[in-house]
């Protein structure tokens, strides 16, 4: 198996396939980042997840160049448009996962979603469309729904959640499997005692804003999705 990293450009975005080109189609994975945007922690997670036999596309939903950092004034400065306008975070989540679809290493019949802090809201936004995926992963993800009527929702769904997350608090949490069950959907949400939001990032540690990594509940979360995937395409 050879990994590869590829950059597609769409429409004014910039988004990278992490595939095994020599590999017949394969389910594919749309991985959404964080408030930061595509970088090269998201690069090397989605290689991970190419190596269990998926093709995975990092998306691009700011728009190309646009990216921040940690140590930005504001971090949140291409992300906080799409949370005020949902609609619009709607449409750039599903233009994505067109792009995933029409990538030659993917099995377009096959295909989920996973993502992180913001990420995770753009899975769940993804599902709330109505969106064709067999599946969605959220990482301490954000979970109050958009201003308008979901779709039907199809979509399994696992949440893989810190409960000390002051980002998502228990009524959110909450608020979120009654959404889900009034739905009808499939869902699942893990969560772990003692852990803060941005359990996976291994950059962050600011434990006295509710941000920090954990490597039990990055493992496990990461097992947890593995089987989560298998489950849906196996």
């Amino acid at each position: 198996m050879a990994i590869t990293r590829r950059i597609i450009l769409h429409d004014g975005f910039e988004s990278v396939g992490v595939v095994d080109a020599a590999a017949a189609p394969a389910p594919g994975i749309l991985l959404f980042p964080n408030i930061l945007g595509t970088k090269e922690a998201d690069f090397a997670y989605a290689e991970k997840v190419a190596a269990l036999g998926y093709s995975v596309l990092v998306a691009d939903v700011f728009g190309q160049g646009k990216r921040t950092s940690r140590s930005d004034e504001n971090p949140g400065l291409y992300m906080d448009p799409l949370n005020a306008d949902r609609a619009l975070l709607r449409d750039r989540v599903n233009a994505a996962h067109a792009v995933l679809k029409a990538m030659p290493e993917v099995d377009a019949s096959r295909t989920a979603a996973i993502g992180f802090c913001f990420g995770g809201r753009c899975v769940l936004d993804l599902a709330r469309s109505g969106a064709d995926i067999a599946g969605g992963v959220s990482f301490h993800g954000v979970y109050q729904a958009p201003p308008f009527p979901n779709a039907t929702i199809s979509a399994k769904l696992l949440v893989c959640h810190g409960w000390d997350d002051p980002i998502a608090p228990a009524e959110a949490t909450v608020a979120l499997a009654k959404e889900l069950t009034e739905a009808g959907c499939d869902w699942q949400i893990h969560a772990y005692g003692g852990t803060s939001h941005a359990f996976t990032d291994e950059a962050v540690h600011m434990p006295e804003k509710g941000l920090a990594y954990s490597p039990d509940a990055d493992r496990r979360s990461f097992r947890s999705m593995k089987d989560f995937l298998a489950d849906l395409f196996g």
